[in-house]
């Protein structure tokens, strides 16, 4: 039986920890090392860096993490696949071949492009592809000109090719997080592009991994159950047939078990049973996660579909002005002098902006009245507007800072005068996926090769089940005397953001929890804690293998992490909030569930 291919995470995100690669490398062996830097929010970042300055517009810190263990990776022949070129692959990968220059070493660099539709969008427009937001329909057209970014979400297969021609480092644009694992799990196993059950296993490890450290304890809902410390990063070992265990380097920090692995798998989903990638549409719902003990966890199941006839773009888009001004206050009566200072600012520029709002940090701002109901002796008022005419916004800065000698007592000056800056609009679309065009080049011994790929595509995709809430099965929660107790008590949860929506994933402490979280918590009950928090309706998935249910949240973050002013716009904290909801459940249910991990 072929070995397992050996994948680590060293990256979740653009800001991870600068020495998780050298970790990686150096706790053991491993066959590959992928890092994720990208995400809407850094997407935006990078296409302004690369405005002011062409040779810009990549993650950098990607070339500061690489550059010290080249030596290493090269003599070992580690594998390195990451999506730090951003909106200027080119450029990252010139810092590449600049820094192995610099080491003495020579390495088939990949790179992989193709993704960025901005040079050929009115091509596109004028042919009929509409690139319509996909939350309300409206054609690009009527922001075309404020667009400053378009990118295709390009899948694994650009990566596996690259591997094949012998790239040991590979950078790429925007991918789907999950391809940079897909990609090397394809190329080592010789996996079939129709093969859809493996290509949606390689899929699910990838989504695991994708986020670094928060599948070896960051964020763990049950934080306090390991020592505090350096947290190791996760390593999946993949046999061909797809299965995988996930662990980490011995002696590393952190945790790996059933509850890490299950709340990173619940992250960030939609629909679990149709989770829609370029190379495959993945089923969770049929996932088996099994606690091998000692800190290792088997992963299996996983079933697939081809994938849609079309890949995700993302598009950002100027959407005006904003700024985010912060004073400090000190009790007494703490809520009501926010709410003087609050009425002053308004008074002075006015009530009517195309967004604005005001948040005593400590006391509510990010739950809304799903929080609970007490006075904090201090917080931060935040306040924060949006708008198209940019001296409305300047004019809210100027006077913010002006009131704080003219406001109630206790105020301290805190960041001082609001910067005001570019709002930019997150704009969701889809486009045929023979209308994308990807490419590779390999760069070896100074010279380039590039390898041009079929527009059509591997595998004739057909379209995925129709994305719609199921059905609620028949409730067998245990009887008896009732009792009342908060969520985390039998539950634990993760929430993220899915573009101006967001998702939580409940997971059962034990399996009589999970018969009881089937009644207690529905869509409704969710909807209604959160309020006037959630402005469209809230779906419920069941995902019986992970003993779990994901709550999709319909407009749930103001408008998404590009342009909300929400103190928390990507919806991070939302899990934590429905953790503290008080349900009725058998009392049985508490003494068979235990308080602090599974059973």
């Amino acid at each position: 039986m072929p070995s397992p291919v050996r994948i680590a995470n060293a990256s979740g995100y653009w800001g991870d920890d600068p020495d998780a690669l050298a970790r990686q490398l150096n706790g053991g062996p491993i066959d590959y090392v992928t890092l994720d830097f990208l995400s809407e929010i850094t997407m935006v970042i990078l296409q302004r860096q690369r405005a002011r300055d062409p040779q810009l517009g990549y993650a950098h810190d990607f070339i500061g993490m690489l550059e010290p263990v080249l030596e290493s990776v090269a003599q070992r022949g580690v594998r390195i696949v990451a999506n730090a070129g951003g909106v200027n692959v080119a450029a990252c990968a010139e810092k590449v071949v600049e820094a192995c220059g610099a080491r003495g070493v020579d390495m088939g660099l990949g790179v992989v492009a193709g993704d960025d539709l901005l040079p050929r969008l009115d091509e596109l427009l004028a042919s009929g592809i509409e690139l319509a937001h996909l939350d309300d329909g409206r054609p690009l057209s009527v922001v075309r000109e404020q667009v400053v970014a378009a990118n295709a979400y390009l899948g694994a297969w650009p990566i596996a090719l690259a591997l094949g021609e012998g790239a040991q480092i590979v950078v790429t644009g925007r991918t789907t997080d999950a391809a940079l694992t897909l990609g090397p799990l394809v190329y080592e196993h010789g996996w079939a592009w129709d093969d859809f059950d493996r290509l949606a296993a390689g899929t699910v490890a990838g989504h695991v991994l994708e986020c670094g450290a928060q599948a070896t304890g960051g964020n763990l809902t049950d934080w306090q159950s390991f020592a505090a410390g350096e947290v190791g990063y996760p390593i999946a070992d993949v046999d061909a047939d797809g299965s995988f265990v996930v662990h980490k380097h011995p002696d590393s920090g952190g945790r790996v078990s059933r509850a890490t692995v299950t709340e990173q798998l619940l992250y960030e989903i939609g629909a679990p049973y149709a989770y829609q990638t370029p190379d495959v549409t993945a089923d969770f719902t049929s996932l088996e996660v099994v606690d091998l003990g000692r800190g290792r966890v088997r992963v299996r199941g996983a079933r697939g579909t081809p994938p849609p006839e079309t890949l995700k773009v993302t598009i950002v888009h100027r959407d005006g002005w904003r700024a985010v001004g912060a004073a400090l206050l000190s009790g007494p009566k703490i809520r009501a002098k926010a709410e003087r200072l609050t009425e002053m600012v308004w008074d002075r520029v006015g009530r009517d902006f195309a967004d604005q709002r005001a948040d005593l940090v400590g006391d509510r701002s990010c739950w809304g009245s799903a929080a609970p109901d007490r006075e904090p002796n201090e917080g931060i008022l935040r306040m924060a507007v949006r708008d198209h005419d940019r001296g409305r916004v300047e004019r809210f800065a100027k006077v913010m800072m002006g009131l704080a000698l003219q406001g109630p007592p206790g105020l301290g000056v805190f960041g001082g005068r609001p910067d005001v800056g570019p709002a930019f609009g997150y704009w969701p679309a889809s486009i045929p996926r023979d209308l994308v065009h990807p490419h590779v080049e390999v760069r070896r011994r100074g010279e380039t090769v590039a390898h041009p790929i079929d527009a059509h595509w591997p595998a004739a995709p057909t379209a995925p089940p129709p994305s719609v809430a199921q059905e609620a099965a028949p409730s067998r929660a245990p009887a008896g005397r009732r009792v009342r107790i908060p969520l985390r008590r039998i539950a634990y949860a993760r929430s993220g953001d899915k573009g101006a929506h967001a998702n939580i994933g409940v997971a059962a402490r034990s399996v009589v929890a999970f018969e009881a979280l089937r009644e207690a918590l529905t869509a409704e009950r969710v909807a209604g804690f959160f309020g006037e928090l959630v402005a469209g309706p809230v779906e419920r998935y069941e995902i019986r293998g992970l003993r779990a249910f994901n709550f999709f949240l319909h407009d749930a973050l103001g408008g998404g992490g590009t342009v909300s002013l929400r103190t928390d716009h990507q919806g991070k904290t939302l899990a934590q909030g429905l953790l503290g909801l008080e349900i009725e459940v058998a009392e049985s249910v508490v003494k068979e569930t235990p308080s602090n991990g599974e059973g």
